[in-house]
């Protein structure tokens, strides 16, 4: 493995600091304080704690770079080529049921380029990391996509809407279409890592509609960066933030993925 470089360091060093109170927090997560920002979506004291030491952290070690944070937006720098794209709990419907499996994520753009993300699993102790021109690894370990070609052998990843948002029948669809031509669909609750698990061959494959910059920018390295394509299903690469969904898999299953979410026949 490449020594990790300073931009890596900056963003694992912030990653770690944020996930100190997001460990103690899970711990206790009956006791969290939590307001309601829409019907089954949640935000926690947690969320909001753990993104202002993130924000804190970016910007002692890289002054003047803007933000996009999820839960306060848009954050104007002023260094204009540079922008932090940051989720400092994915996976927050996990964490508030106890279930141990969320993440932090962290991406850096320039000049509207992705060029850097890590993803942090604070309970499992993964960190997750990929730079432009330098590969992907976790924990010290080089990560690629899988090289399976046949759907039939094929483990999927995917979200479901909740409460109040649209799109579910389309998303059954999708489902029954899918179902009986893969070896299996999962749901796991946080977009980053089931982008991370593709770049790490754990999943074949993810598709997702509705998914915000801060859910799937890090992934989106990672997954290229292991040599996997990201797109969306209508087939077009690369990826851009203004498509309504995210397709992320190997070369071989990009096509046949697109074609049978698309209800066309393989």
């Amino acid at each position: 493995m490449p020594p990790q470089s300073a931009l890596i360091n900056v963003m694992e060093k912030a990653a770690r600091k944020a996930a100190r109170s997001l460990r103690r927090d899970f711990g206790e997560v009956e006791n969290l304080q939590v307001s309601r920002k829409g019907p089954a979506d949640f935000v926690s004291a947690a969320d909001l704690k753990a993104e202002e030491v993130l924000r804190e952290e970016l910007e002692r070690a890289r002054p003047g770079y803007g933000f996009l944070l999820e839960e306060q937006g848009a954050i104007v720098g002023a260094d204009k080529t540079h922008r932090w794209i940051v989720d400092p709990l994915d996976g927050t419907t996990n964490f508030l049921h106890g279930l141990a499996h969320f993440a932090i994520s962290i991406a850096l753009e320039r000049d509207g380029a992705l060029v850097a993300g890590l993803i942090f699993d604070p309970i499992k102790d993964e960190i997750f990391w990929g730079e432009k021109g330098k590969g992907a690894f976790v924990n010290g370990r080089r990560l690629r996509v899988t090289a399976r070609e046949h759907l039939s052998e094929a483990l999927i990843a995917t979200g479901i809407p909740f409460m109040g948002q649209e799109g579910h029948e389309r998303t059954l669809g999708e489902f029954a279409a899918l179902t009986h031509r893969v070896a299996g669909i999962r749901r796991y609750g946080s977009a980053s890592l089931d982008l991370a698990y593709v770049a790490a061959g754990r999943f074949d494959g993810f598709w997702e509609h509705g998914l915000q910059p801060w859910d799937i920018a890090a992934g989106i390295v990672l997954v290229r960066e292991a040599g996997g394509l990201v797109g969306d299903i209508d087939g077009r690469q690369p990826y851009t933030f203004n498509l309504k969904n995210i397709l992320a898999t190997n070369e071989p299953l990009f096509t046949p993925l697109s074609r049978v979410l698309r209800g066309k026949e393989v």
